[in-house]
């Protein structure tokens, strides 16, 4: 899984915004203990349990963070994609992970070491504040998250994550991509698969949405909007 490829690893990672004030040599300094790493679709990044001793960056790709149960059930937590990333907290907290990290299509990462970050805050404050807003932000997420599990009908959530997804890929047409499949777009939403395409259907029905697969064309957004 692990593969070296040619790649600017000081470059890929001051694109990342919590990198972007830090000096040439800070950058130099953290990328030296950088790994690229090239996960095929499948490929477990870390397990429940394991140590972290780092935290990653996706620079392609798409990573599925999830917990298992012993009947082999899962939750999807987090689906995540290019620019993003991930195990922070933990790694901050230097305990062991509490899902497990697969990747759903064939991506590059960057693991980034612990020791180059606790490096960075110590000696930019700067950075610090950078990566507290970053957690702070899926803190925010996390609340959001069990706010509609609580609050939320189950239409209402899967209409909200719609919403969501047209607001940075609608096209001119209103055509939209479920980022991954139905099934693991039901776990992250706390659904069914078998309640997802019943409320996907309905919608249909109503024509708010049109469906082809992975492919949602939002017909109307006011009225989906407005849809409860």
């Amino acid at each position: 899984m692990m593969a070296r490829k040619r790649l600017d690893v000081a470059s890929a990672l001051a694109s990342v915004p919590m990198f972007r004030q830090l000096a040439p040599e800070q950058l130099a300094e953290i990328a030296r203990g950088t790994r690229i790493v090239r996960g095929a679709r499948g490929d477990l990044l870390f397990h429940k349990g394991d140590l972290p001793t780092g935290f990653w960056l996706i620079m392609f790709g798409q990573v599925k963070l999830a917990l298992s149960t012993d009947r082999g059930a899962e939750k999807v937590l987090q689906l995540l994609g290019p620019g993003q990333s991930f195990g922070e907290a933990v790694m901050l907290l230097e305990r062991a992970y509490l899902v497990h990290a697969e990747c759903l299509a064939d991506s590059l990462l960057l693991h980034v070491p612990k020791q180059a970050v606790f490096d960075a805050i110590d000696a930019d404050p700067g950075f610090a504040r950078k990566m507290l807003a970053g957690l702070s932000f899926r803190l925010h997420e996390l609340v959001s998250d069990v706010e509609a599990y609580s609050m939320r009908s189950a239409a209402q959530r899967l209409v909200g994550y719609l919403l969501n997804l047209s607001d940075g890929q609608a096209d001119n047409d209103g055509k939209i991509s479920l980022p991954t499949s139905k099934h693991l777009v039901a776990s992250r939403l706390n659904l069914t698969p078998e309640t997802l395409s019943r409320i996907l259907h309905t919608l249909a029905d109503e024509e708010l949405i049109r469906v082809e697969g992975r492919s949602v064309t939002i017909c109307d957004v006011e009225r989906l909007k407005a849809y409860s």
